[in-house]
């Protein structure tokens, strides 16, 4: 077996979104896992715990909640979060995971780049959002 190319430091595990999701499952649901293969093993035999624990700790904003976290297991064919809305702008411009974080960083082929913050896309969006009404675009239209 080769080395690996590049292994994280201590640090930057301790920071990763997946140790706080396994901090969040002991703390919450009274799950503990040894290692991040007990951690996976438990993802892919428990979908329904994993998937609705993913919804619960980033807090998805959904206009309605799920009915049921897995509907049909059938292949292909599974129902995700079966009656479930929610408005995908609303979760692309949040900001409670990602503070201080750009919410897109533009690069030019000339290799200038530019970072747009979440406040900033949040007013072009709205505007082109209110065009978009004005122009008598609603709900189920496309674009």
């Amino acid at each position: 077996m080769s080395e690996p190319l590049w292994s994280p430091s201590e640090r930057l595990v301790a920071g990763s979104a997946l140790t706080g999701f396994a901090g969040w499952l002991e703390r919450e649901r009274g799950l503990s896992f040894e290692s991040y293969d007990e951690l996976w093993r438990w993802s892919i035999r428990h979908l329904e715990g994993f998937w609705d624990a993913i919804w619960s700790w980033y807090d998805v904003p959904g206009a309605t909640p799920p009915g049921s976290v897995l509907a049909s297991r059938s292949m292909p064919g599974a129902r995700w979060f079966e009656g479930a809305t929610l408005n995908y702008a609303r979760v692309a411009l949040d900001d409670r995971h990602d503070r201080g974080r750009p919410a897109l960083v533009a690069y030019r082929e000339d290799g200038a780049s530019r970072e747009i913050g979440r406040a900033e896309l949040a007013t072009a969006v709205g505007a082109a959002a209110e065009g978009l009404r004005r122009l008598g675009v609603g709900p189920g239209d496309r674009v």
